[in-house]
C-alpha cells in the first residue's frame, strides 16, 4: 500500500467526521435587469447576477463597470444585423436596472471571413477620433478592391499609391461622420453603416471597392459620468419583464 494520505479520513483522523453543511450559492445572489440606451429597439438586453448587498459591500458597486456582449440582431430585432457584436457598460444601476453605455462594437468571427476572397486587395484604415462630447473612438474599418465594369482580368490588385489614396479617403470621411457627431449618433451611423456606404461612392473615382464596413470600434477615452446626461440617453426605463408568478391559494382537503 502507498504511503501517504488516507482521503477517507477527515481531519480529525476519524471516518465519519464532520460534514460540511451544504449551502446553496444562489440564496445570495440576486438577479438584475441590463438596459441598454434608447438608440437600440429592444432595451432589455439580458440579465446578469450579483451577490445580495452585506455590510459595507453593495451589490451597485460590484455590477459597476461590468461590461456586456450583445448581438445586435438581438438589440434591433433584426437578425441580419445579427453579424455585428455590441459592447455595453454599465454605468449607473437604479432598483434593479443597470443602465448601460456603448463601449464598443466588433463583427463576427465569421463575417470576416466570410468577406475575404482571392484576386483583390484588402485596404485597411484606423484612426483615433474624438466625439462632440468627448469620447474617444478607435475606428478600425475595411475595404475590399472590385473588378471594374467591363473588366475581363482575373484580379483586381489595386496599386500601392491607389490604396494610398483610398486609405485618405476613409480617414477623411471617418473623421467627417464621428467627429461631428455625439456619441449616440455614432451608435446610429454604426448600426446602418452610413460611413461605409459613403466610403465607396466616394472611392469609385481611384479604384472600385466592395464590402467596405467598420469592423471595430474602441472606446478609448470616456468623459467624467454625468447622470443627467445618461438619463437622457437612456428616457423612459422599460419595466422588468420578469414573471415573479401569482400566489396560489391551496386547495381544501375533503375529510
Amino acid at each position: 500500500m502507498a504511503v501517504g494520505k488516507n482521503p477517507g479520513l477527515s481531519k480529525g483522523g476519524k471516518k465519519g467526521g464532520i460534514k460540511r453543511k451544504l449551502v446553496d450559492v444562489m440564496v445570495r445572489k440576486e438577479w438584475y435587469d441590463i438596459v441598454a440606451p434608447k438608440v437600440f429597439k429592444n432595451r432589455q438586453a439580458c440579465k446578469t447576477l450579483v451577490n445580495k448587498t452585506q455590510g459595507a459591500k453593495l451589490s451597485s458597486d460590484n455590477l459597476k463597470g461590468r461590461i456586456f456582449e450583445v448581438s445586435l440582431g438581438d438589440l434591433a430585432e433584426d437578425e441580419q444585423l445579427s453579424f455585428r457584436k455590441m459592447l455595453l457598460k454599465v454605468e449607473e444601476v437604479q432598483g434593479r436596472n443597470c443602465l448601460t453605455n456603448f463601449y464598443g462594437m466588433t463583427l463576427t468571427t465569421d463575417k470576416l471571413r466570410s468577406l475575404i476572397r482571392k484576386w483583390c486587395t484588402l485596404v485597411e484604415a484606423s484612426q483615433d477620433i474624438k466625439t462632440t462630447d468627448g469620447y474617444v473612438l478607435r475606428v478600425f474599418m475595411i475595404g475590399f478592391t472590385k473588378a471594374r465594369p467591363g473588366q475581363t482580368r482575373k484580379n483586381c490588385y489595386a496599386q500601392s499609391a491607389q490604396v494610398r489614396r483610398l486609405r485618405r479617403k476613409m480617414f477623411e470621411i471617418m473623421n467627417n461622420h464621428i467627429s461631428k457627431s455625439d456619441l449616440q449618433k455614432c451608435v446610429e451611423k454604426f448600426k446602418l453603416e452610413t460611413i461605409g456606404t459613403d466610403v465607396q461612392k466616394a472611392a469609385n473615382g481611384i479604384y472600385p471597392l466592395r464590402d467596405v464596413v467598420i469592423r471595430k470600434v474602441k472606446v478609448i477615452k470616456a468623459p467624467k459620468l454625468d447622470i443627467g446626461k445618461l438619463l437622457e440617453i437612456h428616457g423612459e426605463i422599460p419595466q422588468s419583464k420578469e414573471d415573479l408568478g401569482v400566489p396560489v391559494e391551496a386547495e381544501a382537503t375533503e375529510e
